[in-house]
């Protein structure tokens, strides 16, 4: 079967949602091939047999060759920035290494040949949203430089697509947590800025204490309410996306989520139900920008992709990142 199969370019296919498709494709039979500068990704989270090439998406030379050599027609698109708070004090870091990045790894693609084009967006580019759950249909009205340079990126691939022999998903992700359940792979960048992942470096001593960012939203108990989807589901949609447009499907746009809410308090009772002592956890300040309610209508994804969630349930969401946080530390 494998070889029957084409070949997958993944950039960031050492990071954290990236390495779990990179698992989830070659679980389902394809060849891949990996691009990422290692800034924030990691070597070991690349399996064995799977070329490695450290390099930016923007170097077209660099992406032309690797399509060539590994005769990619597929591409999934990880690379780049993600930090909200980040991309308010930097932007044009996040115009150059998302929107401009992107436009140049699309450019290389075109040339190279490539027909099916998976993107990694996010909820972000709704902004705050007027009505919950939020469709596909939903205005896009960003308020962060991330959130437009995901979109900008979304509108190229539109255009491109109506230009040239180029089909595109674009997967709007909602929040994201756990772990492989295998432990392959899982959360390991420098900086924790994930609940989840925050919470279990709490249950391992890593750090003393935990916020709350606001507990007065007009909420069932006060805290902020998000649809969290487990890594493994959100990498098994990317493979279902990816086969949809090899199969001839043109333009996807579908929300990655649960269509559920769980609320920050929620995640934090089990996480305190999973540690051997009392956490410290305390109430802080609303931050600006955190909408109440964040929650994917899903039923497009579900329609369209046939898309089954596996791990749809917040204590295997904390216990796989939990585990893999564990096997981390003892490293």
């Amino acid at each position: 079967m494998a070889d029957t199969r084409p070949a997958i370019l993944v950039t960031g296919g050492a990071g954290y949602i990236g390495s779990h498709a990179v698992h989830a494709l070659r679980d389902a039979g394809y060849p891949v091939v990996v691009i990422d500068d290692l800034s924030t990704g990691h070597r070991a989270l690349v399996p064995d047999g799977v070329p490695l090439i450290v390099g930016d998406v923007s170097d077209q030379p660099l992406v032309r060759d690797a399509l060539h050599t590994h005769g990619c027609t597929g591409v999934m698109h990880f690379a780049g920035s993600i930090v909200v708070p980040e991309s308010v004090a930097d932007p044009l870091k996040y115009y150059g290494n998302n929107t401009e990045a992107s436009r140049r790894l699309i450019e290389s693609c075109i040339a190279g040949g490539v027909s099916a084009f998976v993107f990694s967006s996010t909820a972000v580019v709704y902004g705050i949203p007027e009505t919950v759950p939020i469709p596909e249909t939903a205005a896009t009205n960003p308020i962060s430089p991330y959130g437009t340079s995901k979109l900008m990126t979304e509108w190229m691939l539109r255009d491109v697509a109506a230009a040239a022999d180029f089909r595109y998903a674009v997967l709007r992700y909602f929040n994201v947590a756990g772990a492989d359940p295998n432990g392959r792979s899982g959360q390991a960048g420098p900086v924790t800025t994930h609940l989840v992942r925050t919470a279990c470096e709490l249950i391992t001593g890593k750090r003393r204490y935990i916020e709350i960012f606001g507990t007065d939203y007009d909420t069932p108990d006060g805290t902020c309410i998000r649809d969290y989807i487990h890594v493994s589901d959100l990498a098994e949609a990317h493979v279902l996306a990816l086969e949809a447009l090899l199969n001839g499907r043109q333009d996807l746009v579908v929300n990655c989520g649960y269509g559920h809410g769980i609320s920050v308090r929620e995640v934090l009772d089990m996480a305190q139900s999973l540690a051997d002592g009392p956490l410290d956890i305390r109430d802080a300040e609303r931050r600006p920008g955190d909408a109440p309610y964040l929650i994917a209508d899903t039923q497009k994804i579900r329609k369209a992709l046939g898309w089954q969630p596996r791990f749809d349930d917040l204590e295997t969401i904390v216990r796989s990142a939990l585990a893999w946080e564990r096997a981390r530390q003892a490293k």
